[in-house]
């Protein structure tokens, strides 16, 4: 008997079109904030502590603490989007990068970015060319399919705009899951079944470089449509990989036409927190321009948070996120060394950086 697929309900299935003219979703930092969170800035500083050390409890934003628990309810159970709007870049480059940290030590627990053992990664152009298992999109200016980040909830923080383009573009998976229903019931079940992804050179020794995930799933009612379409393309390079077949194909066809259709577009200002709820929304970027001088070239940095109010993942994810209990720590990428640290601090400590090499 063939299963039967219901749509998916309620504020997890947003239309980016409607987004557009409703900007509820965009909340902007009191001055009452600004001033908790300055103080939690100085009270780190003052104790000399590294930000891998610090905990919630050693950033305190007592009154903006009840509002930042509600945000979290908003990503893991409402629309799974948030624009926090107004962090002051009247802070220096290090009071920033505190002042970020700590914000996020109060919605979950970062993880590693790279094998490297990145816990604050920094987007910008390194002028690198996307290569299978070498480089990632994030590290040039081209556009970015949509995608989804191996972590519970992502956080971008735009230090430094571009000189033109690069805008922040975001689509319900919900949405599309129920577009694929309506319109293509044929296909459906596809994106419940097995796509092979490239693990970018991720994978640990005597692994195998390529892994089966299904993109949609349920646990316990629980919707998770996390994918990144650029490895499952990236897997069929991989010698040995099984091949897509024409359905699954024309699947993911479907997909990349329904993201443009229903996503959601969004220009970075100068302070702006963006966070993304990656088991429920895909994100891309357009195409940027960069200023010539290196002080002015775009920069935004990156969190990936395991939440505690997370989730169960479906059967299938054990591979990519290891654990897949609602709660756990889990996702992020296993550092080479097998101990996650802040490659940017050490690398500042060793080269005898300073903050104003940003």
């Amino acid at each position: 008997m063939a299963k039967k697929f219901e749509p998916i309900t309620g504020r997890i299935a947003w239309d980016g079109r409607e987004l557009a003219r409703n900007t509820d979703w965009i909340r902007e930092f009191s001055s009452a904030e600004i001033a908790e969170i300055t103080a939690a800035v100085e009270s780190v500083k003052a104790r000399g502590l590294e930000l891998v050390d610090a905990t919630a409890a050693d950033f305190p934003v007592p009154k903006f603490s009840v509002e930042l628990a509600r945000i979290a309810d908003e990503l893991e159970n409402g629309r799974g989007l948030i624009l926090l709007r107004g962090l002051p870049l009247t802070y220096s480059p290090e009071d920033l990068r505190i002042a970020y940290w700590g914000l996020g030590l109060h919605l979950g627990i970062a993880v590693a970015q790279s094998p490297d053992g990145d816990f604050l990664g920094e987007v910008r152009d390194y002028g690198e060319k996307p290569e299978l298992t070498k480089s990632r999109g994030s590290r040039t200016t081209r556009a970015l399919p949509f995608h989804g980040d191996r972590c519970d909830v992502v956080g971008l923080l735009c230090a430094r705009p571009g000189k033109a383009g690069g805008e922040s573009r975001v689509v319900s998976a919900a949405t599309i899951h129920n577009a694929i229903l309506a319109r293509r019931p044929d296909l459906i079940g596809e994106f419940y079944g097995d796509f092979y992804q490239s693990r970018q050179g991720d994978e640990p020794p005597g692994e195998q470089p390529y892994y089966p995930q299904p993109i949609f799933g349920f646990r316990d009612g629980h919707f998770t449509g996390q994918f990144s379409p650029a490895y499952i393309e990236f897997a069929q390079m991989i010698p040995g990989c099984p091949p897509l077949s024409p359905k699954q194909r024309e699947a993911m066809d479907l997909f990349r036409a329904l993201a443009e259709e229903f996503r959601l577009d969004m220009d970075f200002r100068p302070g702006d927190i963006q966070l993304l709820n990656n088991h429920t929304i895909y994100h891309g970027r357009g195409r940027f321009e960069d200023h010539e001088a290196p002080e002015r070239k775009r920069l935004l940095l990156r969190l990936w948070l395991s939440t505690p109010n997370s989730r169960p993942l479906p059967e299938g994810y054990e591979i990519s996120w290891g654990r897949t209990g609602a709660g756990e720590i889990r996702g992020g990428i296993i550092p080479r060394t097998g101990v996650a640290r802040d490659a940017y601090s050490e690398r500042r400590r060793r080269a005898g950086e300073t903050v104003a090499s940003w």
